[in-house]
């Protein structure tokens, strides 16, 4: 049982982090609008990141012309990061 939790543990440490880099990165894309997201290496940022910006977009509307759906998306993963991986984390805590 301490090993699949460690393993899991693991697990989200990377991907939390790993999407938390790209909703950044996409928070800093939103600053250049005139960039194509479909261009390397923009799109190793863009492709990954749509698949949860699209349906933000719909029910957070632009707050003064900037799309603050990636803003949303980077504070909900350094949440998440926190209650589950984080130093008093769930995973953690059961980590031991």
């Amino acid at each position: 049982m301490g090993l699949m939790i460690s393993t899991v543990w693991l697990g989200l440490v990377i991907l939390l982090n790993l999407f938390l880099v790209l909703f950044l990165f996409r928070f800093i894309l939103t600053w250049f609008p005139e960039l194509d997201l479909n261009r390397f290496p923009i799109n190793l940022v863009s492709w990954p990141t749509e698949i949860f910006l699209q349906p933000t977009r719909k029910i957070i509307p632009l707050f003064g012309g900037v799309d603050m759906s990636p803003f949303i998306w980077v504070a909900f993963m350094a949440l998440l990061q926190e209650l589950l991986v984080g130093q008093q984390g769930v995973l953690t805590l059961l980590k031991g």
